[in-house]
């Protein structure tokens, strides 16, 4: 079983663990190769001249190397970062520099997480840039015709995510991208929710900008990647200044290195990519099709669980494009206070504005519960939360 190669489950197998959106459990092996790296080859990377250090950028670059090969990217198009957030902020700072001008237009989506939308509007006001927004249908899917109205002469950057974190729903990115292309704008995705349940070919998807994190798809936290196209990276200005991203510095000015190296100022956060890169190997040996059916079917099943429920209100339309998460509102109970009482019975779930407050508004709630299933859940795992949904309408009904 799956289940068996997360330690959290070995050490505790009576935990129910559906908040995976927000950050996954870790297998054993990205565990170990962290270990691993910390217990025999810790040192610093691209200074030392001998053998550990060498060592450690061995493995360090081989990380990377195992991620630009994921991606169907070059190497010296992946850049670690924090995670998704720090990758986003890279871009509308250093993207934004390079091409956005007063009157230029960025183009987001009404359902994207906040850490895609603060930057953009920070950029917007550096830039005299000017934020708009693609609604949604009544559906919940993205309102294509609008789109296109809306991406026009004016547009510079589009940037949406590749799944909605608090739907679950694949954006129709291809179509968007096509959108921007026709008229000059460069894209980016964030695929935070992506790359934990699709395989991801940016070369195919000919996107410009792909964002995303390690904890979502069982590596650590702290690390995550932006894969760009090298054509842009080159234009761009660093983000941060510092040891490893120059070429040469004198008091009267520096010059810049080459790719990565250029947008990765100090030590980088080595363990958490070599973890990275463990995470990745993880994955290749999954059948992500199974694994995102798998997803699925514990969705529907709670979908149909919820519906002997009074007063609950789903916010989900299943399809095709849809990966398994759910999230309603309860019209009697807080989501927080059904959170409270799922913890009492071992079961943790996600309640609040999922950090997508404007998405909130839209939906016409001030928060919702949800419920997000992955790889490590078992039938058994909705029935225990259904079963707390229960004593949390005996305790508040």
């Amino acid at each position: 079983m799956l289940r068996e190669l997360f330690p959290m489950f070995a050490r505790d197998p009576d935990l129910v663990y559906l908040d995976s959106a927000a950050t996954s459990q870790k297998p054993k092996l990205v565990i170990d190769r962290m270990d691993q790296y910390y217990s025999f080859e810790n040192a610093n990377v691209h200074r030392g001249v001998y053998q550990l250090s060498e060592d450690a950028t061995r493995a360090f670059e081989g990380a990377r190397s195992t991620v630009a090969r994921a991606l169907h990217a070059a190497d010296k198009e992946i850049i670690f970062t924090r995670g998704t957030t720090e990758a986003i902020n890279l871009v509308a700072f250093s993207a934004g520099q390079a091409f956005l001008k007063p009157g230029d237009e960025i183009v987001l989506t009404v359902a994207e997480h906040h850490s895609n939308i603060v930057p953009w509007q920070l950029a917007a006001e550096r830039y005299g840039a000017r934020v708009r927004f693609i609604p949604l249908r009544k559906d919940r899917r993205l309102d294509l015709e609008a789109a296109q109205t809306i991406i026009g002469p004016r547009t510079k950057i589009v940037a949406l995510a590749h799944i909605s974190n608090v739907l679950g729903i694949m954006h129709p990115i291809r179509e968007v991208i096509a959108m921007a292309k026709s008229v000059g704008a460069i894209t980016l995705i964030d695929g935070a929710q992506g790359v934990a349940h699709l395989a991801v070919d940016v070369k195919e998807l000919d996107c410009d900008f792909y964002a995303f994190s390690g904890h979502k798809m069982f590596g650590p936290t702290g690390i995550g990647v932006l894969y760009g196209k090298a054509e842009h990276l080159e234009a761009m200005p660093p983000y941060q200044g510092g040891g490893d991203m120059i070429e040469q510095v004198t008091l009267e000015g520096s010059t810049w290195n080459v790719l990565p190296s250029k947008f990765e100022a100090g030590t980088p956060n080595i363990a958490g990519a070599i973890g990275l890169g463990a995470a990745f190997e993880f994955m290749q040996n999954l059948d992500l099709t199974s694994t995102l059916a798998h997803d699925r079917q514990l969705g529907f099943e709670l979908l149909e669980g919820l519906k002997e429920f009074r007063g609950v209100q789903t916010f989900v339309e299943p399809g095709p494009d849809w990966i398994g998460i759910v999230t309603f509102a309860h019209a009697k109970i807080h989501p927080h206070d059904l959170a409270a009482v799922c913890d009492g019975e071992r079961v943790c779930i996600r309640a609040g504005h999922h950090c997508a407050q404007p998405l909130m508004k839209v939906l016409e709630v001030p928060a919702t519960a949800r419920v997000s299933p992955f790889l490590y859940n078992e039938s058994r795992d909705i029935q225990r939360f259904l079963g707390a949904l229960r004593k949390a309408e005996q305790l508040f009904l």
